[in-house]
């Protein structure tokens, strides 16, 4: 039985939102125990549903699937119980785009029955030729049960040629287009993939005897496994306890592009990217703003939590005094009830209530992660003001967010972001603040350790959702209107 599950909380509609997390363990005892825990560390990369599939050498796969919170569903015995052996592979996920409701058939990891035994995938990121490769199974008699564009590899799978389902994933992910980061399972082995450009993460570790592949190393840390590496672009790892660890390379080499916002938004600050603290480069975010963005204030506040890092990185360099201004209701979740009109109209003060004996009277920097609707920015802003402010003024830790993202994030359409449609002094004057400066593309990649900045002719990252410059032609969204940048 499928159900929708309510609206996100008007504060968390202002906000990207990473669509999925993926991990998998395999050779360690009660496996999806395991997956759990690591799904739990990964739930800010996505809070509407789970699943987790396992398999056990005498009861084969089992798998189940959820609404809802990793904490709410995983931590019951009697449901561990269910999902016996020492493999397993698990997915949390946001709706994408335009959705209307979840449905549970849409919650991965999705499963199928292949004639050299069964196989289940999780996959973050988003197949950009989707709609056409759909299209394509569906008129060779392909019979889809979701909605979801990761289905498909699945599809293409059972139609390839090849002999196994490594083989067969390679010749169907050698047919997708966009962003893949992928953990599968068959019977007896645990699969990582990364697409070329590697917009999406994947990192592995180990665990005694075990061997464990995760979006981020903070999921590693719950475990207590041991960070190895990360999964390289375009790299395939297939780990069985026989055999180890096999890396190959079945794409065809291209200059990786991974996604600049995991280092401003999406991660966990205390995870790991490409040898670099998430928390140190947030910090230089801040560091930088302060250098381009410099102003006479009182306060230093962060938007919690998001901004918090680049808010003390912006205090220590510039030398204004660091505090929270803002303090976040840390037990109101998204599917808080919202039973009358006069409590929805409260928006964001049901999470965020200002400091007001420490505001008052006080010229304010306020530093935010990101400007997407700026309606939050706005109410933020009231709030503040109402606390008795002197001054408020905005400091943002990345750039003006003006194009849509198509590699599995969930965005506005383009006329939905305030960047998109005005100026950086039209915002200000929309948000009605003292002054709102965004840090440069040039600061952002100064702050990810590229001290040169950004490389115009060629980017080190994906950073379409700035410059409007996509790496993977998003070819479904083209076949529908949309347009790309034109070119300079």
């Amino acid at each position: 039985m499928s159900r929708q599950m309510p609206p996100a909380h008007p504060f968390d509609d202002d906000k990207l939102k990473e669509e999925c997390g993926i991990f998998g363990v395999i050779g360690l005892t009660d496996a999806a125990n395991f997956v759990a825990l690591g799904l739990h560390a990964l739930q800010h990369r996505g809070q509407e549903a789970g699943g987790i599939v396992s398999h056990d050498p005498e009861l084969g796969f089992n798998s189940v699937r959820r609404f809802g919170y990793v904490r709410d569903n995983f931590t019951r015995q009697s449901l561990m119980e269910t999902l016996p052996g020492p493999l397993a592979i698990g997915h949390v996920r946001y709706s994408t785009a335009g959705a209307k409701g979840a449905v549970i058939r849409d919650v991965q990891p999705f499963f199928g029955e292949f004639s050299m035994g069964g196989a289940a995938i999780a996959h973050n990121g988003n197949l950009t030729n989707a709609d056409a490769l759909r299209k394509e199974l569906i008129d060779r008699g392909s019979i889809f049960q979701s909605g979801s564009d990761s289905e498909c590899i699945i599809h293409l799978m059972a139609r390839s040629l090849q002999r196994t389902i490594p083989e067969r994933m390679e010749d169907a992910l050698r047919r997708a287009e966009g962003a893949f980061s992928i953990v599968a399972m068959t019977h007896s082995k645990l699969i990582g993939v990364r697409d070329p450009l590697g917009v999406r993460p994947l990192v592995l570790g180990q665990l005694g005897d075990g061997w464990v592949l995760s979006s981020e190393t903070c999921a590693l840390d719950i475990i207590g496994a041991q960070f190895l590496r990360e999964i390289e672009p375009g790299e395939m790892v297939v780990i069985s306890p026989r055999d180890g660890i096999e890396s190959h390379f079945p794409f065809r080499r291209q200059s990786p592009r991974f996604c600049i916002f995991e280092h401003v938004y999406f991660s966990r600050p205390d995870s790991i990217i490409g040898g670099r603290s998430v928390y140190e480069t947030r910090h230089q975010i801040g560091v930088e703003l302060a250098r381009e963005a410099p102003v006479d204030a009182d306060l230093v506040c962060p938007v919690p939590d998001s901004g918090t890092p680049a808010a003390i990185g912006f205090s220590q360099e510039s030398g204004i005094p660091y505090a929270m201004g803002i303090i976040r209701n840390q037990y109101m979740g998204r599917t808080f009830i919202e039973p009358t009109e006069q409590i929805r109209n409260m928006g964001v003060r049901l999470k965020l209530n200002v400091n007001r004996a420490l505001i008052r009277g006080k010229r304010v920097v306020l530093v935010d992660d990101s400007v997407v609707r700026g309606t939050t920015s706005r109410k933020i802003k009231e709030m503040i003001l109402d606390a008795g402010a002197a001054e408020v003024h905005f400091r943002i830790a990345s750039p003006p967010t003006a194009w849509p993202c198509f590699y599995g994030v969930d965005t506005p359409q383009r006329d939905k972001l305030l960047a998109a449609t005005m100026s950086e002094e039209e915002m200000r004057d929309y948000l009605a603040v003292d002054s709102l400066r965004f840090i440069s593309l040039d600061g952002l990649y100064r702050a990810v350790g590229e001290a040169a900045g950004r490389d115009a002719k060629c980017p080190q990252y994906c950073d379409a959702c700035f410059s409007g410059e996509y790496p993977v032609a998003p070819s479904d969204m083209i076949e529908k209107g949309f347009e790309l940048k034109a070119a300079e």
